[in-house]
């Protein structure tokens, strides 16, 4: 596999079947022709995922959006956010595969804000299904190096695009019959209220885990999850000493503790973009497990705090 910066080379790539790590601002995707179900089936295999766990398909203009699914007067508003981390659960159209959806009549769609990922779909010419690239249930990727890490020949190339951004996935939302999001990502409930003029609720755990299929990516109890057990830690709780530390802030940590901090100002940004990479810095030695401190439960925090309890496998 090669790390590239020729979207000519990674799309060539695409019409021939093959797998892209493609980057987006919130995590490195693995991505495939969306409407070739032989193409997405890579993706399955390549990442080890389980085929009733739908993919994102992801699009590079409104046009393309509509050739694959159908937009409610709600989604046209919330479309309006476009490009961006939101990825919105539609009517699909009867052209995308059922290996797209795991043989839902919805698709979760998406036009991401990076720009080698708009690239690379334009001259596909295709929309792209792309999950996170890395092996089913793993950390996420955020720099190109973890996907070269993770995913070996499996994949043709990938496109280097640079560290991700905002480094957590995309929030789902399902616009109707009212609006609820399926998974938190990297934009808050509060911005798509405010956009929308109304309240939007959050799936709540049970419903986030429920009966199979899923209705949206990223729904599964544990996801995102280094090879360490993760434990979580509420603010103010004594830190262990026999454990690596992920601390959000740093204020109260022992001067001896092996950790990571997210963000020394209380930055949720900041601790977004930096989650992954720092789970990944703490599982790299090998401790007997890490401990996880939530963060304030709001904005960006809620997305930080789903991928930490996926983490310890408490969805």
């Amino acid at each position: 596999m090669l790390c590239v910066n020729s979207v000519s080379e990674a799309a060539h790539a695409i019409r021939r079947g093959q797998l892209v790590g493609m980057p987006t601002e919130t995590v490195y995707g693995l991505a495939a022709d969306a409407l070739d179900a032989q193409a997405v089936l890579r993706i399955f295999a390549a990442k080890g995922r389980p085929r009733f766990d739908p993919l994102i398909v992801h699009c590079c203009d409104l046009a393309m959006v509509r050739s694959v699914a159908v937009l409610s007067p709600r989604a046209e508003r919330l479309a309006q956010l476009w490009p961006g981390p939101l990825t919105l659960v539609l009517p699909r159209l009867a052209v995308v595969p059922d290996a797209v959806t795991a043989g839902l009549d919805t698709v979760a769609v998406r036009i991401p804000d990076h720009p080698l990922a708009l690239d690379l779909i334009r001259a596909s010419g295709r929309p792209l299904a792309a999950p996170s690239a890395n092996r089913f249930g793993r950390i996420s990727p955020t720099t190109a190096a973890h996907v070269l890490e993770q995913l070996g020949d499996a994949v043709a190339c990938v496109l280097d695009g640079g560290p991700c951004r905002i480094g957590v996935e995309s929030t789902v939302l399902r616009p109707d019959p009212s609006p609820l999001v399926l998974r938190p990502g990297g934009i808050g409930r509060e911005a798509l209220a405010a956009h929308l003029g109304e309240a939007i609720a959050l799936a709540g755990r049970d419903e986030r885990a429920g009966a199979l299929p899923r209705e949206a990516p990223g729904m599964l109890a544990s996801h995102y999850a280094p090879r360490a057990p993760v434990v979580l830690r509420q603010p103010g709780q004594p830190w262990p000493d026999d454990a690596a530390c992920l601390a959000f802030t740093g204020h109260d940590l022992p001067a001896t503790a092996q950790a990571e901090i997210l963000s020394p100002s209380g930055d949720l940004a900041q601790s977004a973009a930096g989650l992954f990479a720092a789970l990944r810095r703490l599982d790299a030695r090998q401790p007997s497990r890490i401990v996880a401190e939530l963060v304030p439960d709001h904005g960006l925090g809620e997305a930080i705090n789903d991928r930490l309890r996926r983490a310890a496998g408490l969805g």
